[in-house]
């Protein structure tokens, strides 16, 4: 194969073919085959890049991934992210990240920033409602009539 850029996936796939021999036997960096095997590499990876663009990952998937790597619980979070309910009420994406957060983590765990910078989607809470001492009263008297 002449070395060109690739621009079909016919020449994406017969470039596959060539590199994945490549694969089985490394040749030597700085020979003619090494500086081909490196060169269609350069190629394969351009082209990957435009037709099969990978998406940053999620910021809350992206701790959950860094988590899983490093053997972390959401309560090794606390120091970086608050206390343990904060941590709860973001992994469940009931409350962004702030920007004290995104440097602890990137600092804590080496996730990068740009990955915790990004739009995440955040769940809304149901409104609370505030029972008060009559409310509750009646709500005792209803559940004992209904016995």
């Amino acid at each position: 194969m002449e070395l060109k850029i690739i621009r079909t996936t016919a020449e994406y796939k017969s470039a596959l073919s060539e590199v994945s021999a490549f694969f089985d036997n490394q040749p030597i960096p700085g020979t003619s085959e090494g500086d081909r095997f490196e060169i269609l590499m350069m190629l394969v990876e351009r082209y990957e890049q435009e037709h099969y663009p990978i998406a940053p990952p999620d910021p809350i998937e992206a701790i959950k991934f860094r988590m899983d790597q490093q053997g972390k619980s959401p309560k090794d979070l606390a120091p970086m992210i608050g206390n343990t309910s904060r941590v709860y009420e973001v992994m469940a994406r009931t409350r962004t990240l702030t920007l004290r957060m995104i440097r602890n983590l990137n600092v804590g765990m080496n996730i990068p920033a740009d990955v915790l910078i990004r739009d995440m989607s955040v769940t809304a809470k149901a409104p609370r409602q505030r029972v008060t001492a009559k409310k509750s009263i009646a709500a005792k008297k209803v559940a004992i009539v209904h016995k």
